[in-house]
Parts: C-alpha cells; structure tokens; sequence
C-alpha cells in the first residue's frame, strides 16, 4: 500500500458519497463526521447512519457489482476508502478489519430481516378479509293446499299519533390544532386543509421540504427527514411513524412502534429525535 494519506478522501455536509446502482468498487470507513445511508425500497431495511469507526458500502463491494443503497453526507465527513481489490490483502494483514466487517454484516443482515417481518405485519393487518360464502338455499317445499278463506277480522282502531321526533345532534366542530417548539417559542398551526403532514427536516439532495419542517430546530442532527407523520381522520389528529428512525418518535415519553397511529390532544408532548414539541389549541 502506498502513502496513508492517499486513501483518505474529505466529503462536504449534503455530498453524495456513492448512489444506488452505482459500481461498489470501494468500502469505505468513518474517520469523522455522519454519513445517512438510504434504501430504495423502505421495506427493505429502515434508514440509519453511521458515524466515526463504522463501515458503508462493504456488502455491496464483498457480494454485489453494485452499491443496493445511497450513501449521503450529513456533516462534513473524512473517510478511508478500501479499494475491493486490495481488501483481501488487508484483511490479511490486518485480521481485526476481517473481523469488523463480519460484524457489520451481521447486525445489518438482522436490521433488514427485522424491517422486512415489521412491513409483512403492517401488510397483514391492513389486508381485507374475504366475507364467508353464503349458505345454499334449501329446497322450496310444495305448495300446500289453498285453506277457506277465514272471516274478516273487526276493523282496528286508529293507531294513535307518534311523539314529535328529538331535534338532530349538531355535529361536534373538531378542535383545530398546532405545535409549540418547546425552548423556541414557535407555534407552527396545521392546516385544516389538509389531512396529511410529513413532519422532517429539508432534502438537501432533492430540495424537498416537509410540511412541517423541524430542521431549524435540530442543532445535534437528530431528525430523519422524513421522521413521522401526522394524520387528520374523522376529526381527529394521529401521529404515525410508518418507517423506523434511529433516534426514535415519542408520545407523552413513550415510544410510537412502528406503523401504529395514536391519537392527539391539546397538552399532549412530543418529541422527534431531540426536538420537543408540545401539542396546542389552535
């Protein structure tokens, strides 16, 4: 191997370090900074990051022609690029890169199963159920013989008047609500034009923006940018996260599982990652 310097590359905040589809000739390992890692198909395995002393890129460059995942700079990032061809000789010389890599694989093998099982689950439980087939009619019995036609019976006296019918409950108008940044003072109100809020941080790759954007607000980068959901339903407010996020969605201090929506009220508190957010009366 050459000069050690030579194998170092420096990738700015928002650089992409290799995308889906993209050639794996290279694995690479954090020196420094955070690097978000991205599927394609949300099913597949959730989003993550990885920061100083973990690996990116090393399954697709040990079994793929290609990188399955996009590799994206959440700060500025100082990375040691391995080339694939000379990763055997690494490894041999030093065993314990072997064995990291081993260990990457491992636990993101178990995160993709997890994820997979998680959506297979949301899947089912979502998926109508066929109503049961009637049951055969039975055979018609034959007519019986027409009878005598019986007596008239005495007129029936009038049916007496109904009572006035109860006036119709007004429906209920739903509570309009909004989201205080607890520490920043901002209120930012949902549109009740809308049944659906992205609640994230900015795209920089895309130029994407959630509609609620708490990007302002996340000075230590806890915030996916897509991070959970918010839905209005029959007049009333869920939160939702439908794909895992590292740092989490909490409800009132406890943690939302995955695909399960919980309803909101005024003097609720949540929290996305490190962001606090208290719901309020619009």
């Amino acid at each position: 191997m050459g000069n050690a310097k030579d194998y170092f590359i420096d990738v700015a905040a928002g650089q992409t370090v290799f995308k889906s589809g993209q050639a794996a000739d290279y694995i690479y390992v954090v020196e420094s900074g955070q690097i978000d890692i991205e599927h394609d198909e949300p099913a597949e395995a959730a989003n993550f990051s990885v920061g100083p002393g973990e690996f990116l890129g090393e399954e697709a460059a040990l079994d793929r022609q290609s990188y399955g995942v996009t590799a994206l700079a959440k700060s500025n990032c100082r990375l040691l690029r391995i080339d694939r061809a000379a990763l055997t000789d690494i490894v041999r010389h030093t065993p314990d890169i072997g064995l990291s890599l081993i260990r990457v694989l491992v636990t993101r093998q178990w995160q993709r199963q997890h994820a997979l099982v998680q959506a297979l689950q949301i899947q089912a439980t979502a998926a109508p159920v066929k109503p049961a087939p009637a049951p055969a009619r039975p055979p018609k019995p034959a007519p019986a013989p027409t009878p005598a036609p019986a007596p008239a019976p005495p007129p029936k006296p009038a049916p007496a008047p109904p009572p006035p019918a109860a006036p119709a409950e007004q429906p209920k108008t739903p509570i309009a609500l909004a989201l205080r940044v607890v520490g920043a003072d901002q209120v930012l109100a949902l549109d009740s034009n809308r049944d659906e809020f992205q609640v994230g941080r900015l795209d920089p790759a895309t130029g994407a923006q959630p509609q609620i954007d708490l990007g302002p607000f996340d000075s230590a980068r806890t915030l996916s940018r897509r991070h959970a959901k918010i839905l209005y339903d029959g007049g009333v407010y869920f939160i939702c996260e439908d794909t895992p996020t590292t740092n989490g969605t909490f409800l009132n201090g406890t943690r939302l599982q995955t695909g399960a929506r919980s309803a909101l009220n005024p003097g609720d508190k949540l929290r996305f990652g490190s962001i606090e957010v208290e719901v309020v009366a619009a």
